[in-house]
């Protein structure tokens, strides 16, 4: 069965960020997520962490002024010293929490690039985020995101990220596959994951409209986690989702597909 991973970014966010550990555990999740950590200290984090008995299993590299409307900096070339600057700080976080991979949200170009420039700035700073990540032991995930609910971010489809990956070439650099954007931007699901298993590192999920929980929307999770189950995938499912009203309220599917084990 799968092993789910609530997204403290999207779950539980009607307490501090630290508590919503604690829940994430009595609601039944076997392990955390969390799109930025840095709001805390990674010792606080961690402590949260031990005392829960389960995982943090990924965060992102910071991506910008996310109030201010940033999705991500890595393709924009006037701002490649912060995002350099960045990796640092993300490999810190994670080598404290124990997350083994990081993610890469690539946001949209700066004012008047061209594609050329925008693709070869993103290539080059994840090919040094790879490299930076590898020294340290750590995965590099990038994730393609839909242009309807994020109007403007360059990444927007599985197979650009992989025509991206390819020219990357990193090793340690893989796909972050969400459910919910992979739908919202061609749809596809079961064939894509049987054709690029192998270049998956991380699966997230919502169900489509609405981002809300699996089982509320048009995709049938119950073939595709079974999917996943015999294609063999070792890793976490991470949910993040828009609670349709309260995170508690909404856990039926978690009770449904989920495994503690």
């Amino acid at each position: 069965m799968p092993r789910f991973a609530a997204n403290l970014s999207m779950l539980f966010t009607d307490a501090p960020l630290a508590d919503r550990i604690d829940r994430a555990a009595q609601a039944g999740f076997a392990a955390v997520e969390v799109q930025f950590p840095y709001e805390l200290p990674a010792a606080t984090l961690r402590a949260r962490l031990d005392a829960s008995g389960i995982p943090m299993v990924l965060h992102n590299l910071p991506a910008g002024d996310w109030a201010a409307g940033d999705r991500g900096i890595a393709c924009d070339p006037a701002r490649q010293a912060e995002f350099r600057d960045g990796i640092a700080r993300a490999t810190d976080y994670a080598q404290t929490l124990g997350v083994r991979q990081i993610n890469c949200l690539t946001g949209r170009p700066g004012p008047g690039l061209s594609d050329a420039t925008t693709r070869a700035t993103l290539v080059d700073n994840l090919r040094h985020a790879a490299e930076r990540l590898a020294e340290a032991g750590l995965r590099l995930l990038v994730e393609p995101v839909n242009n309807r609910d994020v109007p403007g971010f360059w990444l927007d489809s599985v197979d650009k990220a992989l025509s991206v990956m390819d020219e990357v070439a990193a090793p340690n650099l893989f796909l972050q596959f969400d459910i919910y954007h992979a739908q919202r931007s061609g749809g596809e699901i079961a064939g894509t994951l049987m054709r690029h298993f192998d270049r998956i590192g991380h699966i997230q999920v919502a169900d489509n409209p609405g981002r809300n929980e699996p089982g509320t929307g048009e995709l049938n999770f119950g073939f595709l986690f079974g999917l996943i189950d015999r294609l063999g995938y070792q890793g976490w499912i991470g949910a993040e989702y828009k609670p349709a009203t309260t995170t508690e309220a909404g856990l039926s599917w978690l009770a449904t597909y989920g495994d503690k084990a």
